[in-house]
């Protein structure tokens, strides 16, 4: 195991237990937006880890949620979420993770997404296989969208286009078996890798969204592309991630949309 695996493993398990403590009681809660909070929990939460990584391996770029203007370097970089589903934990339900990847020239290469309300660990390192737990993952044999289970966020400026991410959900419900929406993409990601769902896509999410669960759906054989199937890239504004199997007609529907959504496509 790469030694800064095994420091993600650490760093968000760490995380966790602090996020898992604090779980329930009173919040001091800010407004990013009007529907994009932050506690201090997650500015705790992310010390931590910031605090690990810079002790560890001083060299290395960090990207975090809570420090606004940061942008990766080619070089080595970490891209972390301290809190991803901070709505589900300001509301006591629990269904959150912390999420931490480290990259080289834009390209995940370990990853550890952790749930401290299942302790559930997902990690990842290129070429070396997807883990829950230390159990092998592997994304589903579903080969029809149409028995497909998905799920799917709404952007935070859904306010301003909710017909158009309507327009998606629609679609979907109408082509696929059903549709979810649980709150946090990172566990969204590790759970198309762990079979659970069998395709998520969303728009606007941020690389320390993604960047874990990316690398843990492609170890565990699943796909994760652009919406028109374009190599993915963690600043991209539109995720798809899939079990391969049904990725080609994901990108099917999503393209029907496309010409009536670029005003999404704005920041």
């Amino acid at each position: 195991m790469l030694a800064r695996t095994s420091l993600a493993i650490e760093l968000t398990r760490r995380a966790g237990a602090y996020i898992a403590a604090a779980m329930g009681g009173h919040r001091a809660v800010e407004f990013k937006s009007a529907v994009d909070l932050v506690t201090e929990i997650d500015r705790g939460a992310q010390s931590i880890i910031i605090d690990g990584i810079a002790r560890s391996f001083p060299d290395d770029a960090i990207v975090a949620e809570e420090d606004v203007g940061q942008r990766a370097s080619d070089g080595p970089c970490w891209y972390v979420d301290p809190l991803d589903g901070t709505t589900n934990f300001v509301h006591r339900l629990p269904h959150f993770a912390v999420s931490v990847a480290y990259l080289e020239h834009g390209r995940p290469q370990a990853a550890a997404v952790y749930d401290p309300c299942k302790d559930e660990m997902f990690t990842a390192e290129r070429g070396g296989g997807a883990f829950c737990n230390g159990r092998a993952l592997q994304v589903s044999a579903t080969q029809a969208l149409a028995q497909s289970l998905l799920v799917t966020g709404f952007p935070y400026d859904r306010r301003e286009h909710i017909d158009a991410y309507l327009d998606y959900l629609r679609l979907f419900i109408l082509r696929a078996q059903d549709v979810r929406r649980y709150g946090s993409a990172s566990l969204d990601l590790c759970y198309v890798a762990a079979g659970r769902f069998d395709g998520f896509w969303e728009w606007k999410l941020q690389p320390w969204d993604t960047a874990a669960g990316w690398l843990v759906v492609e170890e565990a054989g699943g796909s994760v592309s652009d919406f028109d199937a374009g190599q993915y890239d963690a600043w991209l504004p539109r995720i798809l991630a899939t079990n391969g199997h049904i990725h080609s007609q994901a990108v099917a529907v999503l393209g029907e949309l496309s010409a009536r959504t670029q005003v999404l496509s704005a920041p």
